[in-house]
């Protein structure tokens, strides 16, 4: 690593989050994914071709989340992916994870926006979508420059919402469950009503059956501002991937058990329309389930904005991407550069972009940052057996190596969907590695906190 830059003041984030906060931003990360989004996996594999991929993306992300706790609290940082494979695999490995986050934060409130235009437009018919995706973005951009505890706060009480809405759903849902309506997709010719897409349907799911747990790994971005990451960050980890579980399975089964695979494989908003079909459109438990929807999508949609803030603020931080992007505003120490530069990046995708094509990028950058964390939990364990680990992932090695199998297995689901967007995915990848090759693995900045913690590290093993 070569002309290591030394300034970084200025340049430091707000503690502020305990245990419960860090639970309502790592399931409100997620919750929008279960009022939004899995659904399109209905008509690519059936409702069983959706269940059985959901069924293994569940073990993968709980695999991953203990990994992640461990390295949460080994390595303490903001760049979450990206500090992880920082200090396991080098500058490389570093940037490699990070762009795959990147790209997942940044585009992920893309397709989450206009989710929320759709049930907006349940509520209040009539306005353009672009309109409210402009004012969708201008708000909560601004929510996240006022300050992390005012956003943190904000996302516990939308989160809270959210929840308790899922479990009113399944109340009302329950007596209306029909076995038969998970068989009505029709099958291609040679394939049966279980599986109408027979075993590759399975695979074809694999993005949308990730959409029930996209971004619960992205907690570690918020370790700079947690009051006592050692102890909170797996509090926060473990609780939120045991309630995402939980709630993804009433979601799966009962919506699809009311409405049809068919029908809901289809739908913008598939909770109020699997009620509408009992109730009546008109009546007032479709409005507020839209309402409670909307509450959902917003907890989702301000998580992640919060999230690509940090993620693009430690990597511009460290000199992996263009220092300006990691500007702290004066006074509400927020990184407020980086977060505009990814809201104006969303908003032009959410009007322009194909929400399918969309998903499907970010799921692809997302399984690349899992790819190279769980080597990085791994690569640790062998290189730095020593370091302090206050919290250790139960049942290793299994449990890293099975969320790393299980995360190659999705990434060449992509392949096999949607050629075409993981190759545009994969042109996009090689601009951020050129960028990197020839200008900022040139000008890395070694007080960077994850800088700092792997070059002591390189020390340490040449010393030892």
């Amino acid at each position: 690593m070569s002309n290591l830059e030394l300034n970084n003041q200025g340049k430091e984030l707000k503690r502020v989050a305990g245990p419960l906060l860090l639970w309502g931003l790592g399931v409100g990360y997620v919750i929008s994914g279960d009022y939004f989004g899995w659904n399109f996996g209905m008509l690519a594999g059936g409702f069983w071709g959706l269940a059985i991929a959901t069924v293994l993306m569940a073990i993968m992300y709980t695999a991953m989340c203990l990994t992640i706790a461990e390295l949460a609290t080994a390595i303490p940082f903001a760049g979450g992916a990206y500090a992880f494979g920082r200090a396991a695999l080098g500058p490389w490995g570093g940037y490699l994870a990070g762009i795959g986050v990147v790209l997942e934060y940044v585009l992920a409130p893309a397709v989450i926006v206009n989710g929320i235009v759709g049930y907006v437009n349940v509520l209040f018919p009539g306005v353009p979508d672009w309109a409210w995706i402009i004012g969708f973005f201008a708000i909560f951009l601004a929510l996240n420059v006022f300050g992390a505890k005012t956003t943190l706060t904000f996302e516990l009480i939308m989160t809270s919402i959210a929840v308790v809405g899922l479990f009113i759903f399944a109340a009302l849902a329950i007596p209306h469950f029909r076995l038969e309506n998970l068989l009505d997709v029709v099958p291609n010719p040679g394939q049966s009503e279980f599986l109408p897409a027979g075993f590759f349907g399975i695979w074809a799911t694999i993005p949308y059956a990730i959409w029930f747990f996209l971004a619960v790994e992205g907690l570690p971005l918020v370790s700079e501002e947690c009051k006592d990451p050692v102890k909170d960050m797996p509090k926060g980890l473990i609780s939120a991937i045991l309630t995402l579980l939980v709630t993804g399975a009433i979601v799966l089964f009962l919506t699809s058990g009311i409405g049809g695979a068919n029908f809901i494989g289809g739908s913008d908003s598939p909770i109020p329309d699997a009620l509408a079909l009992v109730f009546g459109e008109s009546h007032s438990l479709v409005k507020i389930l839209a309402l409670i929807g909307l509450a959902g999508l917003i907890a989702s949609f301000n998580g992640i904005i919060f999230g690509y803030g940090r993620v693009v603020f430690s990597l511009s931080r460290a000199g992996y991407l263009p220092r300006f992007l990691s500007k702290v505003h004066p006074r509400f120490r927020t990184p407020y550069v980086a977060l505009l530069v990814g809201g104006l990046i969303g908003a032009v995708g959410a009007i322009l972009g194909n929400g399918d094509i969309l998903i499907q990028i970010a799921v692809f950058g997302a399984v690349i940052s899992y790819i190279m964390m769980m080597l990085s939990a791994i690569v640790l364990r062998k290189k730095n057996p020593n370091m302090p680990r206050p919290y250790k992932v139960p049942g290793y090695p299994v449990t890293p190596y099975l969320a790393l199998i299980l995360a190659v297995f999705a990434l060449f689901a992509g392949f096999f969907y949607a050629p075409k967007v993981i190759l545009w995915t994969i042109l996009a990848y090689a601009l951020f590695v050129a960028y990197f090759a020839f200008y900022s693995r040139h000008h890395l900045v070694a007080k960077a906190p994850e800088e700092e913690f792997a070059l002591l590290k390189k020390a340490e093993e040449e010393l030892g």
